[in-house]
């Protein structure tokens, strides 16, 4: 099992932005490095480390080990993040300023977006009740969102 990594993230707000940041950590921005951060910022929703290495169009397609190596790296950066929706492959995206973390729709499927601050509650219920210091950015918390509630 993955874990996620205590590093603090940071703030990229573009292409740009982000491969100054791995510059600035001594590191090259390769073809491929520079492919996966395209990848990020270009996706509007999570992406896989396989759609990644699948590529958009106009876009070389890479070969998954690397995608995945270069994801590792700009989640060691703070750059980006992933976490799991169930048993299959992590998710990425960007860190931007803070952490997130998720909601899981476990009808429609649909994903939230949250910063930690907004689940302070659960977690300080599962701290008095249980101890445990509670953290949702690696697996969200699933359930059935508003509208699918609404309908069963």
């Amino acid at each position: 099992m993955t874990s996620p990594h205590a590093v603090p993230p940071v703030e990229a707000g573009d292409i740009d932005e982000a491969l100054a940041l791995i510059r600035g950590q001594g590191l090259r921005v390769s073809t491929a490095r520079r492919v996966v951060v395209e990848a990020i910022f270009d996706a509007d929703d999570p992406i896989s480390a396989e759609a990644i290495a699948a590529g958009a169009p106009g876009r070389i397609a890479l070969d998954l080990p690397t995608v995945y190596r270069n994801l590792e790296t700009l989640e060691q950066l703070g750059i980006v993040q992933h976490f799991h929706l169930g048993h299959g492959a992590g998710l990425y995206v960007r860190t931007g300023a803070a952490v997130r973390e998720f909601l899981l729709c476990d009808c429609c499927a649909g994903v939230r977006a949250l910063p930690p601050s907004e689940l302070d509650g659960v977690r300080d219920r599962v701290r008095e009740e249980t101890g445990w210091e509670a953290r949702f950015t690696h697996f969200p918390i699933s359930g059935l969102c508003p509208d699918c509630r609404s309908e069963s």
